[in-house]
C-alpha cells in the first residue's frame, strides 16, 4: 500500500460565524485524491501537531481578529520546526499588508498605499493629498474578509472603528467598480486558473457575504506576469498562492494583495478541479 501522509488543516472554532465547510470539502477532496489523509485541527487550540507530515493553515479564518494568538501559533510552529505549508516565514510576512510597500520598492505595480499609525482627520487629509484623490478605501494592515474596510467618500467622517488606530489608506481603484477584482491561483509556482470577482451594485467589496459574485476569467499575459513578480518577493516559494489585482483608470493592473495563508481557492473553477493543488501539497512533504 502506498504511503499516505497525514496532513492537518487548521480550521476555525465550532462557533465561528462564517460558513467554511463547503470550501473545506472541496480542498479536502483534492488532497484526498492526491493520496493524503486529511484531518481538522482548530487553529486557536490545535493541540499536539507533531505527528503530522504537514500542517496547512488553509482555514485559519479569523486570525485577523486575534492577532496575538495567530503570531503565537506561528512562533510555536517555527520553534518546534514543524512542517508547514506555506512555510512560517511566508505566513508571517503575508499576515501584515506592510509587504505592499516592499513590493512597490521592488518595482511591482501595487495599489498606492499610505500607512498611518493613528488615523485622524489630519492624517487622512495628508494621505489623500499624497494619493491625489478625495475618495479612498481604508483598511487594517492585518485584515481578512473585508473586516474594518471602509470606502470614504469626499467629506464623509472617519468610521469610529478606524479612529486613532493604524490603518492603510488607498485610492478607490476605478477598476473595482467597472471590471471587478481579478484573482490568479498558483500551485507549486505554476499558474492554475483565474477568476474575476465583482461587487454588488452600489458596493465596492467583492466578498460573497457582501453580495459579490465570481466568474472564471481568462488571465492575460500581463496579469500572470504581474502575479509572478509579486510572488517572487515572498520569503520562500509558496506552495499555494492567490494574487488579487485591480485596474486603475487606464486599465493597468495593480496588486491589491497576496493571499498566502488561508485563501479561498475556487477550485471548482480550476480546469483540473484541484488536482494541481493536491499534487503541490503532496510534493511539499
Amino acid at each position: 500500500m502506498p504511503f499516505q501522509p497525514r496532513v492537518a488543516i487548521l480550521v476555525p472554532a465550532p462557533d465561528y460565524y462564517e460558513k467554511w465547510q463547503p470550501a473545506f470539502a472541496r480542498k479536502a477532496a483534492a488532497l484526498t485524491a492526491a493520496g493524503l489523509i486529511v484531518e481538522q485541527r482548530v487553529w486557536t487550540d490545535p493541540g499536539d501537531l507533531s505527528g503530522y507530515d504537514l500542517i496547512l493553515p488553509l482555514f485559519a479564518w479569523g486570525y485577523q481578529r486575534d492577532v496575538a494568538a495567530w503570531y503565537a501559533l506561528l512562533d510555536r510552529l517555527e520553534e518546534a520546526s514543524l512542517p508547514v505549508a506555506n512555510p512560517v516565514p511566508v505566513l508571517r510576512w503575508n499576515s501584515d499588508k506592510a509587504y505592499l510597500g516592499e513590493l512597490g520598492a521592488k518595482g511591482v505595480a501595487v495599489v498606492p498605499t499610505v500607512e498611518v499609525d493613528a488615523l485622524d482627520d489630519a492624517s487622512l487629509a495628508e494621505a489623500m493629498a499624497e494619493l491625489a484623490t478625495d475618495e479612498v478605501v481604508i483598511k487594517p494592515a492585518i485584515s481578512g474578509g473585508a473586516d474594518g474596510t471602509h470606502r470614504i467618500e469626499p467629506g464623509a467622517p472617519i468610521p469610529a472603528d478606524a479612529l486613532g488606530v493604524r490603518r492603510l489608506v488607498q485610492p478607490l481603484m476605478p477598476g473595482i467598480l467597472t471590471e471587478g477584482e481579478f484573482s490568479l491561483f498558483f500551485f507549486a509556482g505554476k499558474f492554475s486558473h483565474a477568476i474575476v470577482k465583482r461587487p454588488a451594485s452600489g458596493d465596492f467589496r467583492v466578498q460573497e457575504q457582501f453580495g459579490g459574485h465570481e466568474a472564471p476569467w481568462d488571465a492575460s499575459d500581463a496579469a500572470q506576469t504581474l502575479a509572478v513578480a509579486a510572488l517572487a518577493a515572498a520569503p520562500a516559494p509558496p506552495v499555494y498562492a492567490r494574487a488579487d489585482m485591480v485596474g486603475d483608470a487606464a486599465g493597468k493592473l495593480h496588486i491589491m494583495e497576496l493571499e498566502l495563508i488561508e485563501p479561498s481557492l475556487f477550485l471548482h473553477h480550476a480546469p483540473d478541479k484541484g488536482a494541481a493543488f493536491g499534487s503541490a501539497v503532496y510534493g511539499a512533504i
